[in-house]
């Protein structure tokens, strides 16, 4: 899977780019005023979300389908990490029968094959879903160069993925990311994650890109929501 394999063969040096989805996570966190004891964490990375908890838990369940990022994890007590694909028929089995506080997810539910079928399954092992994700309007100004679309999903089919199962409130935030020169900028979305699963841009598309790109910064477009489950 290419984006499984772009998530492993960059992971150790992932934290020195994942700038927007450590701001994601840190505001996600902020949010979580009740200091729930069963925790989820869908899509849980290099583990930015977890080190922002600073209350005790009885169990934290984190997920996520790469073995390099599953490594890097930090461990701690009570805190399980589990190596699944989490739109995967083995993930949602494995958790049928478990029942959570909150679940939360930054940065990550984006990626999603069928976000409407996982939320369904979803919505039966919580009452509260916490989450961020990038939707299709980040790197826009790239999209409009190369006319290539977004593999994200768009702001449109998030939410209404989630409101088919939740009652829920959202907020989306833009944030603007400068880099001293272009060699900065590029490298940033080799290895940041956010560009993962795109279309690979032959010679002259990305020659054409680096040329018209003339700003000094990427867009990025987030979508927090808190959910309540209608189960």
């Amino acid at each position: 899977m290419l984006i499984q394999k772009e998530f492993s063969k960059h992971a150790f040096e992932y934290d020195n780019f994942n700038i927007i989805q450590q701001l994601a996570a840190k505001a996600l966190v902020r949010d979580i005023t009740n200091q729930p004891k069963r925790i989820l964490e869908i899509g849980s990375g290099s583990g930015q979300v977890v080190k922002y908890i600073t209350w005790d838990f009885d169990l934290y369940t984190a997920v996520d389908f790469s073995a390099s990022m599953c490594e890097i994890h930090p461990k701690r007590k009570n805190l399980n990490i589990m190596c699944y694909d989490f739109d995967s028929d083995k993930f949602i089995k494995k958790m049928q029968n478990e029942y959570f506080d909150i679940i939360i997810s930054s940065s990550s539910l984006q990626w999603s094959k069928n976000l409407p079928k996982l939320l369904e399954h979803l919505s039966k092992i919580t009452k509260t879903f916490y989450a961020v994700l990038f939707t299709s309007n980040t790197f826009k100004s790239i999209q409009n160069i190369t006319k290539i679309s977004s593999p994200i999903l768009c702001q449109e089919d998030i939410k209404s993925a989630f409101l088919n199962n939740f009652e829920c409130e959202f907020d989306i935030l833009t944030y603007k990311l400068e880099f001293e020169n272009k060699k900065e900028l590029f490298a940033y979305i080799k290895k940041s994650g956010v560009a993962s699963n795109t279309k690979a841009l032959d010679f002259k598309n990305a020659k054409k890109l680096y040329k018209e790109y003339k700003v000094n910064y990427l867009e990025f477009e987030l979508i927090f929501v808190k959910a309540i489950s209608k189960s």
